[in-house]
């Protein structure tokens, strides 16, 4: 509810595989993952999709505040849910707008 108070159009998934799918046929601008999820965790979602479109920003939230190594090494930048919701649309916006050249970011 917050990212679409802020404009975004937001896309869901119930789990990795689904979201993996949405990925897949719709038009991405950018990815929020939750690192636990049922099925795949986070960052195996995240190292598929990488593989996948590696231009797209992946922002992983979590309530861990230290993620795997390789985790880090897939996503574009990690906020913790203990950070609140200001930081992360901050922090998705920063993602966005350093994606394009004119220093202007999508919204999806």
């Amino acid at each position: 509810m917050v990212l679409e108070r802020e404009g975004f159009t937001v896309l869901t998934a119930k789990d990795g595989r689904t979201g993996i799918s949405v990925f897949d046929t719709e038009q991405i601008d950018a990815v929020v993952l939750d690192y636990a999820m049922p099925g795949m965790d986070g960052g195996q979602v995240a190292a598929i999709l990488r593989q996948r479109r590696p231009d797209i920003p992946i922002l992983m939230l979590s309530a861990y505040v230290a993620l795997p190594e390789e985790v880090m090494r897939v996503v574009s930048v990690s906020a913790t849910k203990g950070d609140g919701a200001f930081t992360l649309v901050d922090k998705l916006k920063e993602l966005l707008q350093a994606k394009t050249p004119e220093g202007r970011g999508g919204s999806r």
